[in-house]
Protein backbone atom coordinates (compact mmCIF):
# COMPACT_ATOMS: atom_id res chain seq x y z
CA UNK A 1 0.00 0.00 0.00
CA UNK A 2 1.02 3.64 -1.12
CA UNK A 3 -0.24 6.49 -0.23
CA UNK A 4 1.19 10.02 -2.10
CA UNK A 5 -0.19 13.32 -0.80
CA UNK A 6 -0.56 15.80 -3.54
CA UNK A 7 -0.44 19.63 -3.30
CA UNK A 8 -3.06 21.77 -3.09
CA UNK A 9 -3.97 24.26 -5.73
CA UNK A 10 -5.72 26.98 -3.48
CA UNK A 11 -6.02 30.55 -4.07
CA UNK A 12 -5.78 32.18 -0.91
CA UNK A 13 -4.43 34.65 1.57
CA UNK A 14 -1.55 31.84 2.21
CA UNK A 15 0.94 29.56 -0.08
CA UNK A 16 0.52 26.29 0.97
CA UNK A 17 2.93 23.05 0.00
CA UNK A 18 2.34 19.73 1.27
CA UNK A 19 5.39 17.09 0.98
CA UNK A 20 4.76 13.68 -0.26
CA UNK A 21 3.62 11.00 2.43
CA UNK A 22 3.53 7.02 2.12
CA UNK A 23 3.46 3.99 3.76
CA UNK A 24 3.25 0.37 3.65
CA UNK A 25 0.32 -1.95 5.12
CA UNK A 26 3.13 -4.28 5.77
CA UNK A 27 4.93 -1.89 8.28
CA UNK A 28 7.51 -0.63 5.52
CA UNK A 29 9.47 2.70 6.03
CA UNK A 30 9.00 5.69 4.07
CA UNK A 31 6.45 7.76 5.94
CA UNK A 32 7.53 11.36 5.38
CA UNK A 33 5.69 14.05 7.69
CA UNK A 34 3.53 16.77 5.60
CA UNK A 35 4.92 19.89 5.64
CA UNK A 36 3.03 23.27 5.33
CA UNK A 37 4.60 26.76 4.40
CA UNK A 38 1.89 29.04 5.67
CA UNK A 39 2.39 32.99 4.32
CA UNK A 40 0.30 36.05 5.99
CA UNK A 41 1.41 35.46 9.66
CA UNK A 42 -0.40 32.04 10.00
CA UNK A 43 1.38 29.32 12.26
CA UNK A 44 1.89 25.49 10.35
CA UNK A 45 -1.60 23.82 11.65
CA UNK A 46 -3.27 26.79 11.95
CA UNK A 47 -6.82 26.95 10.02
CA UNK A 48 -6.48 29.14 6.45
CA UNK A 49 -9.29 31.43 6.05
CA UNK A 50 -10.01 31.60 2.19
CA UNK A 51 -9.86 34.92 0.35
CA UNK A 52 -12.60 33.35 -1.45
CA UNK A 53 -15.10 30.89 0.15
CA UNK A 54 -15.34 27.32 -2.13
CA UNK A 55 -18.94 26.15 -2.94
CA UNK A 56 -19.73 23.17 -0.83
CA UNK A 57 -20.00 20.11 -3.52
CA UNK A 58 -23.29 18.94 -5.18
CA UNK A 59 -22.54 15.36 -4.31
CA UNK A 60 -24.89 12.43 -4.14
CA UNK A 61 -23.56 8.93 -2.70
CA UNK A 62 -23.76 5.91 -0.89
CA UNK A 63 -23.48 6.33 3.03
CA UNK A 64 -22.47 3.65 5.68
CA UNK A 65 -25.87 2.54 5.80
CA UNK A 66 -26.17 1.94 2.09
CA UNK A 67 -27.90 4.90 1.61
CA UNK A 68 -28.18 7.64 -0.89
CA UNK A 69 -26.86 10.58 1.09
CA UNK A 70 -27.32 13.75 -0.94
CA UNK A 71 -24.43 16.29 0.93
CA UNK A 72 -26.21 19.43 0.30
CA UNK A 73 -29.26 18.36 1.15
CA UNK A 74 -28.46 16.80 4.57
CA UNK A 75 -25.68 19.34 5.95
CA UNK A 76 -27.70 22.22 4.83
CA UNK A 77 -26.85 25.48 7.16
CA UNK A 78 -24.96 23.15 9.64
CA UNK A 79 -20.91 23.34 10.26
CA UNK A 80 -19.28 20.45 8.50
CA UNK A 81 -15.66 19.52 7.99
CA UNK A 82 -15.13 17.59 4.65
CA UNK A 83 -12.16 15.12 4.00
CA UNK A 84 -11.42 13.16 1.24
CA UNK A 85 -9.35 9.73 1.97
CA UNK A 86 -9.50 6.43 2.08
CA UNK A 87 -9.49 3.31 4.89
CA UNK A 88 -6.36 1.23 3.38
CA UNK A 89 -4.46 4.37 4.34
CA UNK A 90 -1.59 3.65 6.54
CA UNK A 91 -0.37 7.04 7.68
CA UNK A 92 -2.70 10.39 7.10
CA UNK A 93 -5.93 9.23 6.96
CA UNK A 94 -6.73 7.56 9.99
CA UNK A 95 -4.49 10.53 12.18
CA UNK A 96 -6.29 13.23 10.69
CA UNK A 97 -9.82 11.18 11.71
CA UNK A 98 -8.52 10.54 14.36
CA UNK A 99 -7.64 14.06 15.54
CA UNK A 100 -11.13 15.15 14.23
CA UNK A 101 -12.71 12.11 16.53
CA UNK A 102 -10.82 13.46 19.45
CA UNK A 103 -11.68 17.42 19.31
CA UNK A 104 -15.75 16.34 18.36
CA UNK A 105 -15.74 14.45 22.52
CA UNK A 106 -14.58 16.90 23.90
CA UNK A 107 -17.68 19.69 22.48
CA UNK A 108 -20.52 20.07 24.69
CA UNK A 109 -23.73 17.58 23.12
CA UNK A 110 -25.79 20.64 21.35
CA UNK A 111 -22.27 21.22 19.22
CA UNK A 112 -21.76 17.90 17.97
CA UNK A 113 -25.27 17.37 17.22
CA UNK A 114 -25.26 20.63 15.15
CA UNK A 115 -22.22 19.42 13.53
CA UNK A 116 -21.28 17.04 10.98
CA UNK A 117 -17.73 15.76 9.57
CA UNK A 118 -17.86 13.77 6.13
CA UNK A 119 -15.35 11.65 5.31
CA UNK A 120 -15.28 10.63 1.02
CA UNK A 121 -13.62 7.96 -0.06
CA UNK A 122 -10.59 8.51 -2.75
CA UNK A 123 -10.74 4.53 -2.91
CA UNK A 124 -14.53 3.73 -3.47
CA UNK A 125 -13.84 -0.38 -5.21
CA UNK A 126 -12.39 -1.18 -1.94
CA UNK A 127 -14.23 1.02 0.28
CA UNK A 128 -17.18 -0.52 0.89
CA UNK A 129 -19.55 0.61 3.35
CA UNK A 130 -19.41 -1.39 5.67
CA UNK A 131 -15.77 -1.18 5.56
CA UNK A 132 -16.08 2.39 6.16
CA UNK A 133 -18.29 2.32 8.93
CA UNK A 134 -16.10 -0.16 10.37
CA UNK A 135 -13.28 2.17 10.06
CA UNK A 136 -14.42 5.46 11.24
CA UNK A 137 -15.61 4.30 14.46
CA UNK A 138 -12.23 2.81 15.08
CA UNK A 139 -10.74 6.31 14.82
CA UNK A 140 -13.47 7.50 16.91
CA UNK A 141 -16.05 8.80 14.50
CA UNK A 142 -18.81 6.87 14.91
CA UNK A 143 -21.01 9.83 14.41
CA UNK A 144 -18.98 10.51 11.48
CA UNK A 145 -20.45 10.10 8.22
CA UNK A 146 -18.89 7.90 5.46
CA UNK A 147 -19.40 8.35 1.86
CA UNK A 148 -18.67 5.70 -1.27
CA UNK A 149 -19.61 5.53 -4.82
CA UNK A 150 -18.60 6.13 -8.60
CA UNK A 151 -14.85 7.05 -8.51
CA UNK A 152 -15.08 10.06 -11.24
CA UNK A 153 -17.86 11.73 -9.34
CA UNK A 154 -15.63 11.95 -6.41
CA UNK A 155 -12.90 13.34 -8.17
CA UNK A 156 -14.74 16.07 -9.81
CA UNK A 157 -16.18 17.05 -6.91
CA UNK A 158 -13.37 17.74 -4.92
CA UNK A 159 -10.99 19.65 -8.09
CA UNK A 160 -13.02 22.76 -7.49
CA UNK A 161 -12.35 22.61 -3.75
CA UNK A 162 -8.47 22.69 -5.00
CA UNK A 163 -8.04 18.90 -3.60
CA UNK A 164 -6.90 16.81 -6.01
CA UNK A 165 -7.47 12.80 -6.68
CA UNK A 166 -5.54 10.27 -8.93
CA UNK A 167 -7.36 7.07 -9.08
CA UNK A 168 -5.47 4.59 -7.00
CA UNK A 169 -3.13 2.52 -9.61
CA UNK A 170 -2.37 -1.05 -8.91
CA UNK A 171 1.86 -1.37 -9.10
CA UNK A 172 3.70 -4.22 -10.31
CA UNK A 173 4.64 -5.91 -6.69
CA UNK A 174 0.64 -5.80 -6.33
CA UNK A 175 -0.04 -3.08 -3.99
CA UNK A 176 -2.07 0.06 -4.85
CA UNK A 177 -1.03 3.35 -4.71
CA UNK A 178 -3.76 6.07 -3.84
CA UNK A 179 -3.14 9.80 -4.22
CA UNK A 180 -4.51 12.51 -3.11
CA UNK A 181 -4.86 16.05 -1.50
CA UNK A 182 -5.07 15.76 2.43
CA UNK A 183 -6.78 18.93 3.63
CA UNK A 184 -10.07 18.86 5.93
CA UNK A 185 -11.94 21.92 4.59
CA UNK A 186 -14.74 23.70 6.90
CA UNK A 187 -17.92 25.03 6.05
CA UNK A 188 -19.96 27.57 7.59
CA UNK A 189 -23.34 27.09 9.05
CA UNK A 190 -23.97 31.02 7.74
CA UNK A 191 -23.73 29.96 4.19
CA UNK A 192 -22.48 26.72 3.44
CA UNK A 193 -19.56 27.70 1.83
CA UNK A 194 -15.95 26.42 2.24
CA UNK A 195 -14.07 29.20 4.57
CA UNK A 196 -11.44 26.95 6.06
CA UNK A 197 -8.67 24.60 5.05
CA UNK A 198 -6.64 22.51 7.68
CA UNK A 199 -3.30 20.64 6.54
CA UNK A 200 -1.92 17.52 7.67
CA UNK A 201 -0.44 19.33 10.54
CA UNK A 202 -3.34 20.57 12.56
CA UNK A 203 -3.41 18.70 16.19
CA UNK A 204 -6.79 17.31 17.81
CA UNK A 205 -6.06 20.35 19.95
CA UNK A 206 -5.91 22.92 17.07
CA UNK A 207 -9.46 21.41 16.40
CA UNK A 208 -10.68 21.31 19.51
CA UNK A 209 -9.67 24.95 20.18
CA UNK A 210 -11.05 26.02 16.68
CA UNK A 211 -14.37 23.96 16.44
CA UNK A 212 -16.99 25.84 18.62
CA UNK A 213 -16.07 29.04 16.37
CA UNK A 214 -16.60 27.15 12.78
CA UNK A 215 -19.90 25.76 14.76
CA UNK A 216 -20.92 29.18 14.94
CA UNK A 217 -20.02 30.39 11.67
CA UNK A 218 -16.68 32.15 13.28
CA UNK A 219 -13.46 32.96 11.99
CA UNK A 220 -10.82 30.68 14.01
Amino acid sequence: MRTKILATAIVATAALTLSACGGSDSGGKGDNAAAAEVKGGQKSGQAIVLDQAKAKPDLALTDTDGKKYDLLKETKGRPTLLFFGYTHCPDVCPLTMSNVGLAVKKLPKAEREKLRVVFVSTDPARDTPKRMRSWLDAQGGTDFVGLTGDFNTIQAAARPLGIFIEKPKKEKDGSITVSHGAEVVGFSPKDDKGHWIYTTNATADRYAKDLPKIIEGRNP
